[in-house]
Parts: structure tokens; sequence; C-alpha cells
């Protein structure tokens, strides 16, 4: 429930965008991720040493589908004695009737084991559930506009100046590749952990139970959450894919920051045209604003995120000797980068939704610009052997702002006047000439 004092505004102002994360990354998500650890890796111990017969494991898994939030504050209670989260949780379960070998709960474990298979498993199910179908929903709406505005012809920019025309399509349609590519290798993002003891050499496992091959049975348990176990670690574990994991995310943050961008500016520029949304006010002063608030807000919940993920894959995979605690207090800021993530995804795909082209600027400010046709000129020029092409067309055109009937009319005095002997131009170098329009220079952009 979103609370009015609470002090991060996706506690509060943006809580109904991004409440599904708090299944996640929440105080109470999080415990009952470790419980669920705890009680998961207990039934599989209990088996492993040949106790299975003894126990009942419906009553195991009753403990993790009734799970609420009276169990997470009890935990909460017991960790103001123990200041220690996840000893917290194992006393907990150790206190349950259910328990019928509490001494063997939690066994040969450390904390970083439970919280690192919890965390590991918390990423990939909100990467699936939350964040991949938000993209996947932006793709299919990048792609129907893609599709549909194909043929509008549009003036390409660069430097901000007119340049080379594209169409509204393309420009769209770059952004859904470059999307698509992240998502490819998001959606098969490798996801492991460690569990393996309190330095990761599986120590209290060989000292009491020499004869099990643990590396095999832990190995095997870690994969039942669709997760592979790392071999080689400290305490805690190398966070290398997971670094792969944050720098992925911070691709697809800066692919959307440019995204926002330039729809953002298309908008200023009025080639797109926003919706109006009954009784939305756009401005306390000016009554007849709309703004482009979507893509604003989007680009700066996606720099926060993009900030985040940054850090954390910098900073994760650094731990003196066998462990600190710096990994502790950093990683729970993960549901940060995921909130912040999620919201500008969300806010990008009611944007999208909301703009349309304004083919009527579009094909005036393309016109006007028939300038940008020089390149072509000069080009063709070139294919007829015409080795001063470039220079020819440079000074006549360079700095203007004339349409294509001005430009070509220019050409042709110039050609006459000046050029008349110095350049080769074959009849059918000028029939496309007269055909050529800024609206049909667009090369393979339809496709």
């Amino acid at each position: 429930m979103s609370n009015i004092f609470s002090i991060s505004p996706l506690d509060n102002r943006y809580w109904s965008k991004v409440n599904e994360l708090s299944n996640y990354f929440s105080e109470y998500g999080i415990i009952k991720s470790r419980f669920t650890v705890e009680i998961l890796y207990y039934e599989y111990f209990l088996q492993v040493i040949d106790y299975n017969q003894l126990i009942s494991h419906d009553c195991l898994k009753d403990l993790i589908l009734k799970f609420n939030k009276n169990d997470a504050l009890a935990i909460k209670k017991i960790e103001e004695t123990t200041n220690h989260d996840v000893k917290a949780i194992e006393y907990y379960i150790q206190k349950n009737d259910v328990i019928e070998y509490p001494h063997l709960v939690h066994f040969g474990l450390t904390s970083a084991d439970v919280s690192s298979l919890a965390m590991t498993h918390t990423l990939k199910s909100s990467i699936h559930s939350c964040i991949i179908p938000n993209i996947e929903t932006m793709l299919l709406i990048l792609e129907i506009n893609t599709k549909s505005w194909k043929s509008i012809p549009m003036l390409g920019r660069t430097h901000g100046q007119p340049a080379t025309p594209t169409t509204v399509g393309k420009e769209l349609k770059v952004f859904y590749y470059r999307l698509n590519n992240q998502l490819e290798e998001l959606s098969q993002m490798k996801f492991s952990t460690k569990f393996g003891g309190a330095v990761g050499n599986l120590n209290a496992h060989m000292v009491a139970f020499p004869d099990i091959n643990w590396e095999d049975k832990l190995g095997k348990f870690v994969e039942s959450f669709g997760i592979s176990r790392q071999k080689y670690t400290t305490q805690i574990e190398n966070y290398d894919d997971m670094s792969s994991l944050f720098n992925n995310l911070n691709r697809i943050c800066n692919i959307l920051i440019d995204l926002c961008r330039d729809i953002w500016s298309y908008i200023s520029m009025n080639y797109f045209k926003l919706k109006v949304v009954k009784n939305e006010v756009g401005s306390s002063t000016m009554p007849h604003k709309v703004n482009p608030i979507d893509f604003e807000n989007a680009e700066g919940n996606l720099m926060l995120a993009s900030t985040l993920f940054t850090f954390l894959a910098n900073k994760l995979p650094i731990s003196r000797l066998q462990r600190d605690l710096s990994d502790s207090t950093v990683s729970r800021n993960i549901g940060v980068a995921f909130g912040h993530l999620l919201l500008a995804l969300k806010s990008i795909n009611t944007g999208l939704k909301k703009i349309y082209p304004d083919e009527e600027v579009i094909e005036y400010d393309l016109n006007k610009n028939g300038i940008v046709l020089a390149e072509a000129l000069q080009t063709i020029l070139r294919k007829d052997g015409n080795l001063n092409a470039y220079d020819i067309i440079k000074d006549i055109t360079r700095g203007e702002c004339i349409t294509w009937e001005n430009l070509k009319n220019t050409f042709k005095t110039n050609l006459n006047d000046k050029y008349k002997d110095s350049l080769n131009i074959s009849e059918q170098t000028c029939e496309i000439i007269d055909n050529l329009r800024p609206s049909n220079y667009i090369g393979n952009s339809k496709n």
C-alpha cells in the first residue's frame, strides 16, 4: 500500500505503477524468498542424508504456501534480538511444530548461500514476470507504428541540421532493432549463484558427511531453481553474471533514453502530435499546453536506473578477501533500480500510444529543405565521371535553404554559365535529376 510518509517516490507517488515488484524486492519479498530457500533446502538436505522417509513433504510445502505478512513480522521481531536477518529466519523455522529436526535447519550453510540463491532467483523471476513483458509490449507498439508510418518521407537531421531524407517508420525501426537485440540477450541471460558454505569450500558439509558428493548434490539443488551453481567462490558469490545482467539493463536504459529524447525532439518540431487526454492539465497557467510528460518522466527514471545499474555492475564483483558486508547493503537497492526501469517502461508505452505524425508539417519541412538533395546531385554526377562534382555542388548549396525546384534551377543556370565545359552529364543522369524529389530520395527506408 502506498504510504504518504515514505521516502522513496516508488513507494508513494508511483506505487500503483510499480507495486508488482514488491513481491520480489520489498522487505517482505526478500524475507519470503529466503524463507522459501531455507525450507526447500531443509527438505532436500534430509533427502540427501536419508531422513527422507521420516518427514512430511506436504507440511513443508504448506509452510511456503501459507507464508504471510504475520510470518514476516514475527521474523523481523526475532531480528531485533539477533541483529542478523538470515539467522532470524532460521530461528523462526526451528520453532515451527512441522520441523521434526530443527538442528538440521540451515545445516552447513552461511547466510550468503541463502541470500545469494534467493536474490538470484528473485532477479530471474522479476525479469521474466515484470521487465521482459513490458519490453515486449514496447516492441509491439514500435512494430505497429513502424509499419503504419514507413511510407511517410521525413527530413533527416545530422548535427541538428537538415540532412538526407528518411521515413518516420524507419527511424522508429532503428530503436525496435536495437531494443530487440538487447531483449534477446536479456531473455537468454545466464543466472548463477554460490552455494558452498562459509568460504565456498563446503567445509561444514564435508566434515559432517564426508562420504557424500556435496558438489553434485548442492549443484542439483541450485539447478532446481533454474540457476547454475558457481564452483569457485569465496563466502559470497562472484557477481560476474549479475554484473552482466546489470550491464545489459544499462544498455536498454541508454537505448530508451535515446528514444525518449528523439521523440521529444520530434514533438517539439511538431512532427509528432500528442493525443489530448480529457481533464489532464499541461500547465498551471497556460491552458493550451499538451506536454510530452511520459517521455520526460521516462528519461529521468531511466537515468536513475542507468546510474544504479552501472554502480551495481561495477561494485558488486569487488570484495575484500573472503568477504565484507558492502555487497549486502548495496544489493538491497537492486529493487530501486528495477522500480525506476519498470516505471520508465510503462511511461514510454503510454507515450508511444499517444503520438501520431503530423504529415502536413513533415511534408512542408521536407520540401522547404530541398537543398538536402545536394548529396544525390553530386553522387550521380560523380557516376558520370565528374571528379569535381562535390566541390561544384558545394559551391552552390552550402549554407542555403531552398526548395528542390530552386536548387535544380540554380544548378542548371550555373551549368550553362559556369560549368558547361567542365561537366559531363549523361541523358540518364538528366532524367534522374528531373524525376528526383525529396520525398522519393529515401533509399531503402521503407523496408
